[in-house]
């Protein structure tokens, strides 16, 4: 089938991240997923929930909003009402993915936590928060090592994420909104840069799904992430 937007079924969205994006947060990543933009910035704080207190390890949380007019239609902003089932859901999943690559010990008893701020959603914004997440948490703990905070190594390997689905038959790749939202199939997948697997969401929307189509959906989202893990790589290499 032809994408709306011409790309090729295992192709992902033209992908920049652009750290520094928040002036004063400890780090910060502006990500551009195609026409989905996230806003992911990291705060360190010394304090932590109250069930740490006094374990001496931290903690590594998210928060996530999607401003009003970032989509199509208005939406109002959570705060009047409190976040919904979907919010919670995506921070929960934001926190954990960050989590599973972070040796929480190592940060004594301070908080990350990740602010991820949908400018303009066009499909995949929660998985778009990881992977600009990530580069945000990074350059937190970069300044607390300078900062004398930390002594040893905090994060073990990268993480990121990307969404793939069915539509009309066909395995996509990294889905914008029209597809996403007509999709049989739909599923996110959190990987690290050796291969794990952190979390697989999928769902089948119309008809249930076969193991064949699920290896070849698992393989074809690998092939993704790898780009996106050089991504990654070359935009925290490169000086702020």
């Amino acid at each position: 089938m032809a994408r709306s937007d011409g790309r090729k079924p295992d192709e992902i969205r033209p992908l920049r991240l652009e750290r520094g994006a928040v002036k004063y947060a400890e780090g910060s990543c502006l990500i551009t997923l195609g026409d989905t933009h996230v806003l992911c910035a990291a705060s360190v704080e010394d304090k932590v929930p109250p069930w740490l207190k006094g374990s001496g390890g931290g903690w590594i949380t998210a928060e996530y909003s999607m401003l009003p007019r970032a989509c199509l239609q208005r939406t109002a902003r959570e705060r009047e009402r409190g976040a919904g089932g979907r919010t919670q859901e995506i921070q929960r999943l934001i926190g954990r993915s960050l989590r599973s690559v972070s040796d929480l010990e190592a940060l004594g008893e301070r908080t990350i936590t990740i602010d991820c701020d949908v400018l303009r959603g066009d499909g995949g914004t929660r998985t778009a928060a990881i992977t600009g997440g990530y580069v945000a948490l990074i350059d937190a703990v970069n300044w607390m090592r300078e900062k004398g905070f930390v002594s040893r190594s905090v994060i073990s390997e990268a993480v990121a994420a990307i969404s793939i689905g069915v539509v009309m038959g066909v395995e996509l790749l990294d889905l914008k909104y029209d597809e996403d939202s007509s999709a049989a199939v739909d599923m996110n997948i959190v990987m690290t840069d050796s291969a794990k697997f952190v979390e697989v969401q999928g769902t089948a929307e119309s008809a249930p799904f076969t193991e064949q189509r699920l290896a070849r959906m698992l393989h074809m989202a690998q092939h993704g992430l790898e780009q996106i893990f050089e991504a990654q790589r070359e935009c925290l290499n490169t000086p702020l």
